[in-house]
């Protein structure tokens, strides 16, 4: 290869002490070793350690001076292009792709214009839809090695320079070429889509199916081995969309069909077809499994792990239905096939054996062909000469070779015509412009035995390394012409002589196809004429043990042929008899097959290629018969040419494919077999030529970056940095030969820039030397410093020991002899104390006895003197009850005895007063209902306190209840702290709660009690009027009782008859009377007996039992109180002895209530009896007038009788008083029957009140039947004089009258106060227990809610606390804007009245000049203040589209910037609203719609432009939020104001309109996104990852040829980050002039802050060359400042922050030691937004920059896996970034 020129770039001078060479190594082919003794010239040897620590002399040819090959430093090693290496050499690349292959399992590397792609033999998802769109539209040298990047620079040169593309795929078998080629048609159906409906993108991907089942087999080195070529040309229109494709195949191996060695396989579809057997459509086929046929078994092994043949059989159908092949078409594809396996099964026999074989007669039927003529054929053939034709047998040899022929036509026939569909299927009717073809051919090829095949694939990659050769060639002398380098000649390998031996006249090729003429021709004459002619080639020789083989010598390497067969498989004989039998098929496909037997038409290829004219890849052949066909060779040649001149009319990319091993172990590399293909497919050859000239080559401003510190300070003050680098390379490089500047790189030759590098670390080791020296100098200086001071503070510490411990022994030495004082002290006082304590204690038990004594002799005396006094005490007490009980003995006789004398006077008085009594029917009853009403109010709030305290009990006791039940939960849930916390909050709420309801309840009975209060200040008040109106009638009653008298003492003798008869009456009840008073009498001695026994029992305070009687008689509903006379003196009296517990006889009065009633009755009686007399008197007068005057009598005796019986009644009473106030006076102290007994007294009062009224109303009824009888007695018309008269003598100045209709009215008016103050107190009762429900069901539903709640987990706890929480909150918040609404409402009503008010006040402050001005003045400002703008614009329907025009179409945002931001969607609104308001639908409808399609025109005219999308954005959402507060919806329209629910529309529901809006305003929202992203994508890589913020960090490495050609002819695109910002800027302010609601500008640049987070992570992990420490720096760097503007703009709130969490952490993570275990602990703590497969990522491709840095060891990134793979990061990682599902979780 001539490496041993370049084995010493810089001679002997390199070859110093641990200087690290290359050896030759027989295992691994080279190895590694370092120099351990100075190389001398002159040397045999050199003096090596290998990296196995042994020791080596490597010998040195002195006469080639052919040293070892230098090592790359190994900052230089893990490259992406292998141009970059400083040694370009082989074993330097073969080692960097071991390391980029092994460590960091990278299957891509760069070789200048080549791509590396090494097989690893797993599936890895680098190839997902995501990492294409990662990939489009960058720079091929900007991203890692890919084939998408190939595909991308292939695409990218397509649309710039307009030229066709090619993609040239090789390798050997297994190396992954076809792969590689399907994944880069699928970046160009991904990048590159159709713009039509016709989905031709999945078409040409569905074609891979299909050549892959016919074309693909298993082989010993690849399960989906390529058994043919192809090259798919796809086309593209001038939008760059794929429009169609074409497909062109070369030399398909047929002989697979009959013949497969050991552990190969036949062709894919039919293994696919025998494992489908079982379907019902195929049973007709006649198969069975694989093992059954001939064709399918010579292998061995028909099946291949991992593949399902069935399930790709059915991707096979699915690809044909995309494709458009018919069902029939496909079920005649698979009967051929059939037909097939059927044919190699056929069992060839002799003559006399004349049986079928069921073989031969499927094969015949399934190709609908005579079995008989197919039979016949198969084992004859025709002979024809010149005189006659004739029918020749054929041996058994050549039936069988008959019959594989068959079968191989028929293979390739079908084959061809599989082909022909396909591009049928991919051809497109519309103009081509410009097309990329695929080439995926078969590599550089030798085996043990070498036959045509292999021929025909080392001729066509010798084709195709020469076009490599040349164009490497040609893009280097470009190169260097471009930046002005001198040009010389590079020697490179040219193996044009080896395709002249094989193809030109005369050449192997032509020497075969004359023999294959020759009649009688044969392989070995063949093989004799080669010998012959091209003995003396350089390229061709003869092998010593062989005369059939011959060798050529290639330029990979070279290969013996064996020439056995190469003349059958040349002409590829099929006998024409066979083929006419096919041709008469019944099946017209395959009669069709065979009728023209040639690709498609040239025509129809080249139609839509007008740069290129492209011809058949397999030109037709006219004959059938072999005569007149042209042989495989020829063939083959021609396609080859045409494959030539197409690529040469393209712009090549070339694709390498590497086999890493035999055995198809995943990343496993043989050295070896890599080395092998690597100088078989020319990367190698592009090497060497690379070194030849200047492979190193640097832009100045990198070299200025990397190597400034070798410059001095002189030469860095010059602003010009190429010509520093000038100087600076003179000074270091001696030889100007080493280096050349151009006009934009300066270019070095091979081991120049390792030689730099090395200065470059002399450099920095020597600072790092003198920084090690400076700071191991202060180190030692600390560390006397600190010995010194140690050392003085031990010294001062051991002196001061020696001082302590000699004080110590003084203070001791005192110590004793005061210890020996104070004891000898203590002894002697001890003594002393014994004898003192003695003489003490003898002392004070003398004394003690002798004390004793005397006090016994006193306690007798003492005893004895109170016998006495208890025995005096108990005569002189007997003496006093003997007197006592005589005096009240006595004091009792005279008692009873003035008892009967009062006995007898009262019921003459009784006598007297009878008639009164019943006439004294009055207002008791209404006293009475007012005294049930104010009992029923008692009761009632009695019952209220007693539920009140019933619930709060039970409330307390429930709160008890759930305490205890707490405790024990807390018990059992005591790690739960969380829940604990929670439930004691309940508890805090519960207990508020409560004591709320407790606050309630005090406030309830406060009210209660005031109410009370004010129906007890209201009752006195009545009742003081009535008192006043008492006496006003008691006057009355006196002048009327002065004329009743004289009245009766007129009529006395006129009535002395009629009244004894009366008298009987009168004594029956006095009788009855009499009865009654002795009942008093005896309930009136049971109640003396009880005073007697209260008297006993002092203390008592109220005896049940009345009490209980007295509730009992109380409720009795037939039971009503009354009065009882006048009984003032009594009260007065009790009242003065202040009475406050009387404990009075309730039956009692009772009893008089009753009475009283039965009077109020028997009054009642006698009105109506009067009433119904009068009606009478005109009917009946005389006769009425004798029952009218007994009526009168009657009255007045039963008046008499019960005067007298209520003097007897008044007596009783206050007798019964007088008792109990007596008692009251012994029973003082208790207090609890006080407000019961005021409350009867004054009920007493009120009823001896309302006694007196009634009195007079019977006087004045008595005087008025008196009168009435007078008249009727003295005639009808006197009676009418009489009345008038005695009206008038009654009723004088008509007082009399006037009283009674007032105490009417005053009744009527007490009565309905009654009833409206109970009607009050019921209601407010009713609110009360209302209130108190609520309140019981509000606490059973808590109660409830916290039991419910307690039995659920701790989580749900929380969850329902918080909704609850939230809840009532929210209905606070509710109620609370309730209010609010209701005080602003009520705030501008009374600001509306203040501004009236001031205005008035200030007309009338205003002197008027002139009444007339006065009142012009007043009426401008009213109108002035009652204007109201009603929110509406009027239109004309015909100026609606200049409407339109001026506000959206014509309109700028520059124009309206001035005034209010979102005004043509409030004008647009404005004129809704009037449409609205006039209530025209139509007009509403055309202005919406017209407003729509004029927004979507604008967004669509400027779909670019940043500003008019924002503009537009912000009043399309204006006006869409206008339409739902203002057009009923519920939630935009709850805060609004009345003033603003009256502006609503009244006539039109806008809500398609307004869901038209909501996507006109997503659709607006998308766009302004997109373009927002498309101008800040651009910026990003530079900006964030490129731009150098911090000057001097980042430190450039090595590039290689990709990073400078891929850049070519394009300008310089960096950003910094100040202009990312700028722009960041440009857009917020933007936003904000044109009134963007916040909400949407921070969710846009939260999406932005997304999107730069996506875009830099990505070109992160996909770029080797910013994995670095520095650029970790940059990066954090450059993020807070990124972070420091959202602060700034206030946008920290809307989540843009947190999208760069995963750019942080992989900051982080490059500025992070990456060695120990305790740093990849610290790794997994910190990088939580990062995946395992991220870090992992960023790790392998993380590079040193200096030599000082480690590389992140293959051990460490284990560890940091082992650590990760327990846990779910992928589950805490918000930010999903653009590669998260595809690449990055598995690169």
């Amino acid at each position: 290869m001539g490496w041993a020129a370049q084995g010493s770039p810089l001679g002997g001078p390199n070859f110093g002490d641990y200087t690290r060479v290359w050896i030759p190594d027989p295992d691994e082919v080279w190895r590694s070793a370092e120099i351990i003794k100075d190389y001398k010239e002159g040397d045999k040897s050199l003096q090596l350690k290998l990296e196995d620590e042994t020791l080596y002399e490597y010998p040195i040819n002195l006469q080639g001076n052919e040293l070892p090959f230098l090592r790359n430093p190994d900052i230089l090693v893990g490259q992406n292009d292998l141009t970059a290496l400083s040694y370009l050499h082989e074993p330097a690349v073969l080692h960097n792709l071991k390391v980029r292959f092994l460590e960091s399992n990278h299957i891509y590397t760069y070789c200048g214009i080549v791509l590396v792609a090494i097989n690893p033999y797993e599936q890895l998802p680098i190839y997902e839809q995501d990492v294409i769109y990662a990939y489009s539209g960058q720079n091929m040298g900007d991203m890692d090695p890919h084939i998408f990047a190939v595909a991308e620079e292939a695409y990218k040169q397509m649309a710039r320079d307009e030229k066709n593309q090619s993609i040239i795929v090789s390798g050997e078998s297994g190396a992954g070429k076809t792969v590689s080629a399907k994944y880069a048609m699928r970046f160009f159906a991904t990048v590159g889509g159709s713009a039509s409906e016709t989905n031709i993108e999945a078409k040409v991907l569905a074609s891979s199916p299909i050549m892959e089942a016919i074309g693909n087999a298993k082989t010993t080195r690849n399960d989906n081995s390529s058994r043919f070529g192809k090259y798919i040309q796809i086309g593209f229109d001038k939008e760059y969309h794929i429009i169609g494709a074409n497909m062109r195949t070369y030399l398909l191996e047929k002989s697979r069909v009959v013949f497969q060695a050991e552990d190969e396989r036949n062709y894919h579809i039919f293994y696919q077809l025998c494992a489908s057997s079982s379907l019902p459509e195929f049973k007709e086929l006649g198969l069975t499994c694989a093992e059954d046929f001939f064709y399918t078994s010579q292998g061995g092994d028909t099946s291949i792990d991992g593949v399902d043949d069935a399930d790709d059989f059915e991707k096979t159908r699915h690809a044909f239905t995309l494709l458009g092949v018919k069902e029939s078409h496909q079920m005649t594809i698979f009967r051929i096939i059939a037909a097939i396996l059927h044919l190699g099964n056929l069992e060839i026999q002799g003559e006399r054996d004349g049986e079928a074989c069921s073989h031969l007669s499927s094969f015949c039927s399934l190709l609908g062909v005579e079995q008989s003529q197919m039979q016949h054929w198969l084992c004859h053939r025709k002979l024809v000469t010149t005189a006659e034709t004739y029918v020749k047998s054929m041996t058994l040899h050549q039936v069988v070779n008959a019959r594989n022929a068959l079968a191989k036509h028929i293979y390739a026939q079908l084959f061809s015509w599989i082909v022909q569909h396909v591009n049928k299927a991919l051809h497109s009717t519309v103009g081509q412009h410009s097309f990329i073809g695929v080439l995926d051919i078969y590599g550089f090829e030798t085996f043990e035995v070498n036959s045509f095949e292999q021929f025909c694939i080392n001729y066509a990659n010798e084709k195709l390394q020469q076009q490599f050769n040349s164009h490497v060639f040609k893009l280097e002398q470009e190169e260097y012409m471009k930046e002005g380098i001198p040009w010389t000649l590079i020697d490179f390998y040219d193996n044009q002589p080896c395709i002249d031996l094989i193809e030109a006249k005369l050449g192997i090729l032509d020497l075969l196809d004359e023999e294959c003429k020759v009649p009688k021709g044969t392989d070995q004459n063949w093989v004799q004429k080669l010998y012959d002619r091209h003995a003396a080639s350089q390229h061709f020789q003869k092998p010593r043990m062989s005369n059939t083989s011959f060798i050529v010598l290639h330029f990979a390497d070279k290969v013996e042929y064996q020439s056995e067969g190469f003349l059958e498989k040349n002409r590829d004989t099929v006998y024409e008899e066979q083929i006419n039998i096919l041709k008469a098929s019944k099946v017209k496909m395959v009669a069709d097959l065979f009728q023209e037997e040639g690709a498609v038409p040239a025509a129809a290829l080249r139609k839509g290629t007008p740069r290129i004219k492209v011809r058949s890849a397999s030109p037709a052949f006219k004959a059938a018969n072999k005569e007149h066909r042209k042989t495989v060779g020829h063939q083959f040649r021609n396609s080859l040419q045409l494959l030539m001149e197409t690529l040469n009319a393209t712009t090549p990319h070339y694709v390498r494919c590497i086999k890493p091993n035999d055995e198809k172990l995943p990343f496993k590399f043989d050295p070896k077999r890599a080395v092998q293909q690597l100088r078989a497919c020319g990367v190698l050859e592009t090497i060497r030529i690379s070194a030849a000239g200047f492979p190193s080559r640097w832009s100045y401003p990198d070299f200025f970056d990397r190597y400034r510190v070798l410059m001095n300070k002189r030469d860095l003050s010059k602003n010009d940095k190429k010509q520093i680098c000038q100087t600076l390379l003179e000074d270091l490089i001696k030889d100007p030969d080493k280096f050349q500047f151009g006009r934009t790189k300066i270019f070095f030759r091979a081991g120049q820039v390792a030689y730099l590098e090395k200065l470059r670390a002399d450099k920095f080791r020597a600072a790092t030397i003198m920084i090690q020296k400076t700071v191991r100098g202060w180190l030692q200086r600390a560390k006397y410093q600190r010995l010194r001071r140690a050392t003085l503070a031990l010294q001062r510490y051991a002196r001061g020991h020696l001082a302590r411990r000699l004080y110590e022994n003084l203070r001791r030495t005192r110590a004793a002899i005061i210890l020996q004082k104070q004891y000898r002290m203590v002894r002697m006082r001890r003594a002393f104390l014994r004898v003192r304590n003695a003489t003490i204690t003898i002392q004070a038990f003398a004394r003690g006895m002798f004390v004793r004594r005397i006090y016994r002799q006193m306690l007798m005396e003492h005893k004895a003197t109170i016998l006495q006094k208890f025995a005096r005490g108990w005569l002189a007490r007997v003496r006093l009850r003997r007197a006592r009980a005589a005096a009240v003995v006595l004091q009792c006789h005279w008692r009873r005895l003035q008892a009967r004398r009062q006995l007898k006077a009262l019921r003459i008085e009784a006598r007297s007063a009878q008639h009164l009594k019943k006439l004294n029917i009055g207002m008791e009853n209404k006293v009475v209902q007012l005294q049930r009403k104010v009992d029923e109010q008692n009761k009632e709030n009695k019952l209220l306190n007693e539920q009140l305290s019933m619930l709060t009990s039970a409330h307390s006791s429930e709160v008890e209840k759930l305490k205890k039940e707490l405790q024990e939960y807390q018990q059992s849930q005591r790690g739960e702290g969380n829940q604990l916390l929670s439930l004691q909050e309940e508890m805090e709420r519960l207990r508020m709660e409560l004591e709320r309801a407790h606050g309630e309840r005090e406030v309830m009975e406060d009210s209660h009690g005031k109410e009370r209060d004010l129906l007890r200040k209201v009752r006195l008040s009545r009742i003081s009027d009535l008192e006043e109106e008492n006496t006003l009638l008691k006057q009355e009653k006196e002048e009327l009782n002065s004329r009743i008298l004289y009245e009766f003492a007129r009529n006395t003798v006129e009535e002395n008859i009629q009244l004894k008869k009366e008298l009987e009456e009168d004594r029956s009840r006095y009788q009855n009377l009499i009865k009654e008073y002795a009942s008093l009498e005896q309930r009136y001695d049971r109640l003396m007996d009880e005073i007697t026994i209260i008297k006993q029992t002092p203390g008592h305070r109220r005896n049940p039992s009345n009490q209980s009687s007295l509730e009992s008689d109380s409720n009795n509903p037939s039971i009503c109180t009354s009065e009882i006379g006048d009984t003032e003196d009594v009260i007065q009296q009790v009242e003065e002895i202040g009475m406050e517990k009387a404990a009075m006889d309730m039956t009692l009065f009772l009893k008089l209530q009753k009475r009283v009633r039965e009077l109020e009755l028997e009054r009642k009686k006698l009105q109506t009896q009067l009433e119904k007399k009068e009606q009478e008197t005109q009917a009946d007068n005389e006769a009425d007038i004798p029952e009218i005057r007994g009526v009168v009598k009657g009255s007045f005796g039963k008046r008499q009788e019960l005067e007298s019986e209520n003097k007897k009644l008044k007596n009783e009473l206050n007798e019964l008083r007088k008792a109990i106030a007596d008692h009251a006076t012994q029973n003082n102290s208790s207090n609890n029957v006080q407000d019961s007994y005021n409350l009867l007294l004054n009920q007493l009062k009120s009823a001896n009140e309302e006694l007196e009224v009634r009195k007079e109303e019977v006087l004045i009824l008595r005087s008025q039947i008196m009168k009435a009888a007078q008249q009727k007695e003295t005639g009808k018309n006197m009676v009418k004089e009489s009345k008038t008269e005695d009206w008038g003598y009654l009723n004088e100045d008509g007082e009399l009258g006037l009283a009674y209709q007032g105490l009417k009215q005053v009744a009527r008016l007490l009565e309905e106060q009654l009833q409206n103050q109970r009607r009050e107190h019921e209601e407010e009762m009713e609110a009360l227990k209302n209130q108190v429900d609520s309140m019981q069901e509000e606490l059973e539903k808590q109660q409830q809610a916290l039991l419910q709640t307690l039995q659920l987990s701790p989580e749900v706890q929380v969850e329902l606390g918080l909704q609850q929480e939230i809840t009532r909150l929210t209905n606070e918040n509710l109620d609370l804007k309730e209010l609010l609404e209701k005080l602003e409402n009520n705030e501008k009503k009374l600001k509306k009245q203040l501004k009236i008010y001031m205005k008035k006040v200030q007309d009338f402050e205003v002197v008027p000049v002139e009444r007339r001005s006065h009142k012009r003045n007043m009426q401008v400002a009213v109108q002035r203040k009652e204007k109201d703008f009603q929110g509406m614009l009027e239109y004309y329907k015909e100026d609606e589209p200049l409407l339109i025009r001026n506000l959206i179409t014509d309109l700028k945002p520059q124009a309206v910037s001035a005034t209010v931001p979102c005004l043509p969607a409030y004008i647009l609104f404005m004129c809704i609203r009037h449409a609205d308001y006039i209530n025209d639908d139509q007009k509403v409808h055309s202005l919406l719609t017209s407003t729509i399609n004029g927004i979507k025109k604008v967004l669509k005219k400027h779909h670019d432009d940043f500003e008019m999308t924002s503009f537009w954005l912000a009043n399309t959402c204006r006006l869409l939020h206008c339409l739902k507060q203002y057009s009923g919806e519920e939630a935009f329209m709850t805060q609004n104001t009345a003033k603003q629910n009256e502006h609503c529309l009244k006539n039109f529901d806008l809500t398609e309109y307004r869901q038209v809006l909501g996507h006109l305003s997503i659709q607006n929202y998308q766009q302004l996104i997109n373009i927002a992203e498309g101008i800040l994508q651009p910026m990003i890589v530079s900006a964030v990852l490129e731009n150098e913020s911090i000057q001097g960090l980042s430190s450039v490495k090595p590039m290689g040829y990709r990073k400078y050609s891929s850049n070519s002819g394009e300008g310089d695109n960096s950003y910094s980050l100040d202009e990312m910002i700028r722009q960041l800027n440009s857009f917020h302010s933007i936003m904000c002039d044109q009134g963007l609601d916040p909400e949407i500008i921070q969710q846009v640049f939260k999406q932005l802050f997304y999107m730069i987070n996506a875009v830099a992570l990505n070109n992160l992990l996909l770029r080797k060359d910013v994995c670095s420490w520095s650029t970790g720096m940059q990066l954090r760097f450059n993020i807070s400042q990124l972070e420091e503007w959202l602060r700034g703009k206030n946008l920290q709130q809307s989540g843009a922050a947190q999208t760069l969490e995963p750019l942080i952490q992989a900051a982080q993570l490059l500025q992070l030691k990456k060695k120990t275990s305790e740093d990849a602990e610290a790794i997994c703590s910190l990088c939580t937004s990062l995946t395992t497969q991220q870090i992992v990522k960023i790790l392998n491709l993380y590079t040193p920059v200096n030599e000082f840095e480690e590389r992140v060891t293959v051990a460490f990134i284990r560890n940091i896996q082992v650590n990760l793979k327990g846990c779910e990061l992928e589950g805490t990682n918000d930010i999903s970034v653009v590669l998260v599902t595809s690449l990055l979780n598995h690169c």
